[in-house]
């Protein structure tokens, strides 16, 4: 009996949930014809319109608009067969092939003169000193957060575009591929791997991605290891510039030289700031770093705005803000934040710094000098290093800081 009832119950429930389930798909039904499903097009689905392809192979839009992506049919300096990127060829009419692609390409166009790129690098093998590598890292960190606080693009290359130019020369292939491979952006800036942003705020002005920056590369580096006229070179500047003390010509000799000897072409067309610490040598600049954070706190207090929480983003808007009050009172006497603090004679990757400096007094300031740049970023995430020797502890910072 008890086995009979457990059957008839069993029975009762299956046909219960076939009910249900049959309800469910009934009201489905009726519901998609009122709400049909959508259709969605996967980004691998194939075009109803393919780009026009040309009988010379050249894929590409008839025209751009002017927030458009694209690369239009028409011809640019990039279909010549005779472009060439090394720093041997000489480029000609770059205003105008420049012009003519901005004019292609309108979405680049827009905002183009305010545009910057920032080039930098380092050798393309594993350093040698057990921490250069992460120094490296390091260094790198604080020129993205430099571009990223102002809106740059930046390029990073780690090798050899000449076989000849290394070392302190290696950069001019690199400049010279960057200006032919971003001809959207105004300004080209390199700056050294050894060198540190340690104003993070300071917008600087930089070389306009001309003819004439282009000659003035290729002048520059004619003085190079990739000239027949290599060691002339560096016995002439050797002759001119008393203070130089080896034969062979280098790259800040080169450009003294140019400016020196060719007045009309270069050095009148060329500002040399000298009212501001725009580049610094380390030895002289780190033992300030304490003085000077105190000088912007004491003028975050005379400004209560300074002291206002704010996205990263704003960041320009109020450095133009801090300006009056640095000058009033923490530009005189505590002075200002160095722009760059450059670890020359370091030699970060090797190890093989230069014998005037004791023990590991390079690495200790170069992080003492990473760190004090690292606050001024820390500052919008709320946190601070409050130990410039410390890189790995931070502190969260009270609110209305430093009031």
């Amino acid at each position: 009996m008890a086995k009979s009832t457990t059957c008839v119950y069993l029975a009762n429930t299956f046909l219960f949930l076939s009910l249900v389930l049959f309800l469910l798909l009934l009201l489905w039904t009726i519901s998609s014809l009122y709400n049909p499903i959508p259709i969605i097009h996967s980004p691998f689905t194939k075009p109803k319109s393919e780009p026009k392809l040309e009988p010379n192979g050249v894929v590409g839009s008839p025209n751009c608009a002017a927030h458009e992506l694209c690369d239009p049919l028409e011809k640019s300096f990039y279909d010549n067969p005779g472009l060439s990127y090394s720093i041997e060829k000489p480029m000609k009419n770059w205003d105008e092939k420049r012009s003519d692609w901005l004019k292609q390409h309108p979405s680049f166009a827009i905002g183009a003169r305010d545009r910057i790129l920032v080039v930098t690098g380092s050798q393309p093998l594993p350093c040698e000193n057990p921490i250069g590598d992460h120094l490296l890292l390091r260094l790198f960190k604080n020129k993205v957060d430099y571009c990223r606080i102002h809106g740059y693009d930046i390029f990073y290359n780690n090798a050899y575009l000449h076989p000849k130019m290394d070392a302190y020369w290696a950069k001019f292939p690199v400049i010279r591929a960057a200006m032919l491979a971003h001809p959207e952006v105004e300004w080209i800036w390199w700056i050294d791997s050894d060198a540190v942003f340690t104003d993070m705020e300071f917008k600087v002005p930089l070389d306009r991605n001309c003819q004439w920056s282009m000659d003035l590369v290729n002048d520059w580096a004619e003085m190079g290891p990739n000239s027949p006229n290599y060691e002339k070179w560096g016995q002439l500047q050797l002759s001119t510039f008393k203070d130089k003390t080896y034969p062979h010509s280098d790259d800040q000799s080169a450009l003294i030289y140019l400016l020196f000897k060719h007045k009309d072409k270069w050095g009148s067309k060329t500002y040399i700031e000298n009212e501001y610490y725009f580049q610094g040598y380390w030895v002289e600049i780190v033992k300030t770093y304490e003085n000077i954070t105190e000088g912007y706190k004491e003028v975050e207090i005379l400004g209560p705005t300074l002291r206002r929480r704010h996205a990263e983003k704003l960041s320009e808007y109020y450095a133009k803000l801090r300006e009056p009050y640095l000058e009033d009172a923490g530009y005189k006497r505590r002075g200002r934040r160095p722009f760059v603090t450059h670890f020359t004679g370091c030699q970060q990757c090797n190890g093989n710094h230069n014998p005037m400096y004791v023990g590991d007094t390079c690495w200790t300031e170069m992080q003492r000098a990473l760190n004090f740049a690292d606050n001024q970023v820390l500052r919008n995430y709320g946190f601070v290093h409050p130990d410039l020797m410390n890189s790995s502890f931070v502190s969260p910072l009270p609110f209305d800081y430093p009031a």
